[in-house]
């Protein structure tokens, strides 16, 4: 008996060679394809992060020792302390001060004490609080300190185009006598103008190291040349200089004496 098992084109059913037509046997379904499930970290990779947190440990450990290195020696602390917890110098605003003689008044600011570590901070920061403007006055009244920060603060001084004079006042602008000594001389001649003031004195020294050094003599000429260099600068003559190389102790400067080295370029007005 002829066999025809070719599949109908037309119909889901096939002829059987020995029987009636059947359906093909069903075909499996397909399952959608599966996500590949994540493999396990290996070892390597489970150490990274413990590496990573050791590594930032290290580089925390190596800041906190160079900053207690560096604060633990004795000029780092003093920069600290002027700067942050106890300044050794006050200020006080006087809107209206007579510096000069003429009723005129100015804004002035009224600076008293020592001159610290940070005192070049700490006057820079004082300016620009208190709007100070070129023409405006410094009045000073200090027995000095640091010389280093005393040349900056001259320097801050000239750079803002202010004026200065020995003395003190209250808030009705009155300038009333006081005395600017050691390295207080210096930050005075950074002023454009400098006014005498009657009755106040300017006291100058020879400067010395207070650390030791390996040669004392060699520190002191080089001291003396940068203090030479500044006055030249600020146009003060070199005779102030040799005031300050023949004493250790003060010297107070006859004021016609400082207007002739033009340490006071306006003179001594009477009050």
């Amino acid at each position: 008996m002829p066999v025809d098992d070719r599949d109908d084109e037309t119909n889901r059913f096939r002829r059987s060679p020995t029987g009636p037509w059947v359906a093909p046997p069903a075909r499996a379904p397909v399952s959608p394809a599966q996500p590949p499930r994540p493999s396990a970290p290996s070892r390597a990779a489970r150490r990274r992060p413990i590496w990573s947190v050791s590594v930032f440990v290290l580089l925390l450990l190596g800041c906190g020792i160079r900053a207690y290195r560096d604060l633990s020696r004795p000029e780092a602390w003093a920069y600290w302390k002027d700067q942050y917890f106890s300044p050794s110098l006050s200020a006080s605003l006087i809107p209206k001060s007579d510096i000069d003689g003429t009723g005129n008044g100015r804004p002035a600011l009224a600076i008293h004490g020592v001159i610290g570590a940070a005192g070049a901070s700490w006057l820079r920061a004082q300016i620009d609080e208190n709007h100070l403007v070129p023409g405006d006055a410094i009045l000073l009244s200090s027995p000095g300190g640091d010389l280093g920060q005393a040349l900056i603060m001259g320097e801050i001084i000239r750079a803002h185009g202010l004026v200065t004079a020995v003395g003190t006042a209250d808030t009705s602008g009155d300038v009333r006598p006081a005395y600017c000594a050691s390295a207080c001389v210096l930050v005075y001649a950074g002023g454009k103008l400098r006014y005498g003031v009657e009755g106040s004195r300017l006291g100058v020294h020879r400067f010395v190291t207070t650390t030791p050094v390996s040669d004392p003599v060699a520190d002191t000429q080089r001291i003396a040349g940068m203090v030479l260099g500044y006055m030249t600068k600020m146009g003060v003559s070199s005779t102030v200089v040799e005031e300050m190389s023949q004493t250790r102790e003060v010297r107070w400067l006859d004021p016609k004496a400082a207007l002739a080295m033009n340490l006071i370029t306006n003179p001594v007005v009477a009050r």
